[in-house]
């Protein structure tokens, strides 16, 4: 006799699906393939709220698995200058959740190009899409630790290298 698994709380936007999910002491995690989504309780008892945070693969800046702690730390994309979004699961069983995030993230990266400034230290240009392809690409700068994107040589570079990394892409 096989047994039927619980349908898992998180509601998705529709024509999504949930591809993977896992239960965390947090809350609730799962995968589309368009989407992270997080279900979290604030407050406790009958006056705990339901919260659902929906994260584009695209706007997810990075997924670091932990295994000694359990942990899943998810960071979104954000703005030079400005604390970036984090959440942090931990997961006894993560499952299929994993690989899912491994993958969408991974699969969201069109280009990445790093470009020197000052030594080794530069500006990454990145391209993301959407997996669904029904967004345009986003271009996102990152600088590396002591690089001072208000600086004009900095800005010049970044933006040669923006140039020329949208012209390896194509039209978008």
């Amino acid at each position: 006799m096989r047994l039927r698994r619980e349908r898992p709380p998180i509601r998705v936007e529709r024509g999504e699906r949930l591809l993977a999910d896992a239960v965390a002491e947090e809350g609730h995690l799962g995968g589309t393939r368009d989407a992270l989504y997080l279900l979290r309780t604030r407050g406790t008892g009958a006056l705990g709220l339901e919260e659902t945070i929906r994260i584009p693969w695209e706007e997810v800046q990075a997924a670091d698995w932990d295994q000694e702690s359990s942990t899943l730390r998810v960071s979104e994309v954000g703005s030079w200058g400005e604390v970036r979004p984090e959440h942090r699961f931990t997961l006894d069983e993560p499952g299929l959740l994993l690989q899912l995030v491994r993958e969408r993230v991974t699969a969201s990266v069109i280009l990445q190009r790093h470009v020197p400034v000052d030594g080794r230290r530069g500006v990454r240009v990145i391209a993301r899409r959407a997996p669904s392809g029904h967004h345009p690409v986003v271009w996102i700068y990152e600088y590396d630790e002591g690089v001072d994107p208000a600086d004009p040589a900095v800005q010049a570079a970044a933006a040669d290298a923006l140039e020329a990394a949208r012209a390896d892409v194509g039209p978008e």
